[in-house]
């Protein structure tokens, strides 16, 4: 058996910074997802959990403990004396970074819908943790991630909506993102990120990071709009005022009335 994975590797160089992803068929007949990392592959389904096992004779180890839950509230009637101990959430822990390697491939393919799809499981896991983890930590280790996992379900959301030149919603999509991430409650970072098990000092997060990617998004879908839309005219006005060219910003006053007046006459015949 050939078990040398140079083979594999030949002709597909690890480049530094650089999410390498590429698709093939396995075996089964079934297509997986390939990521290139520095000292060999990573292989993923592309369906299901990403390394194709089934916990529990179920998709995935959230979906078992979903459904033990579902069973103690049809028997208790409560969700208060569940508990998921800490073997438990650490397990859930290592499954979500299965996933979030899997949609940062799917981001690079550009298969938004399996990112939708992949970050929103991962936003349940942080819900079922933070609601039902035996200790502090335990409920608390994903939170650093909520902002993060947010942002790629908007960017996933958005370009979904942009693929279909459906500019509105992506509009509205990219403005829910950024409400949703304006809410999270700033909160010192508990030891751990995902499987990490220890204290790195970190100040409260303030998800600077994942605003600026997603206002820049907000501007992309603005710019990408035609030039007459009266959200990318408003965006226009604003940026000319703030830059005190008030030239402009007369020009866009007018070209609002005028769609605005439009507008009026339109829904009154």
């Amino acid at each position: 058996m050939l078990r040398d994975l140079r083979s594999i590797l030949d002709g597909w160089d690890y480049e530094p910074g650089k999410i390498s992803v590429r698709k093939i068929i396995g075996r089964d007949g079934r297509e997986k997802i390939q990521t290139r990392i520095d000292l060999g592959v990573l292989q993923l389904e592309n369906d299901g959990r990403p390394d194709g096992k089934r916990p529990h004779g179920c998709e995935s180890l959230l979906e078992y403990q979903e459904g033990r839950l579902s069973k103690h509230l049809s028997t208790g009637g409560s969700d208060e004396d569940f508990v998921l101990s800490p073997e438990e959430c650490r397990d859930l822990r290592h499954e979500a970074y299965l996933y979030y390697q899997r949609y940062l491939s799917q981001f690079v393919l550009e298969e938004f819908e399996a990112v939708d799809r992949d970050t929103e499981r991962n936003l349940r896991v942080i819900d079922f943790c933070e609601r039902y983890g035996a200790t502090p930590f335990d409920r608390q280790a994903l939170t650093p991630q909520r902002a993060y996992v947010l942002m790629m379900n908007c960017r996933a959301r958005v370009y979904e909506a942009l693929q279909q030149n459906a500019f509105d919603s992506a509009l509205r999509r990219v403005e829910e993102g950024i409400a949703e991430i304006r809410e999270i409650p700033l909160e010192q970072e508990p030891a751990g990120v995902l499987d990490a098990e220890t204290d790195d000092g970190r100040e409260p997060a303030d998800h600077e990071t994942e605003l600026k990617v997603l206002l820049q998004l907000r501007r992309d879908v603005l710019q990408r709009m035609p030039a007459d839309a009266m959200p990318r005219l408003q965006w226009e006005l604003q940026a000319a005022l703030d830059r005190e060219d008030y030239e402009k910003a007369a020009q866009l006053r007018d070209q609002l009335a005028t769609r605005s007046s439009g507008g009026r006459k339109s829904m009154a015949g």
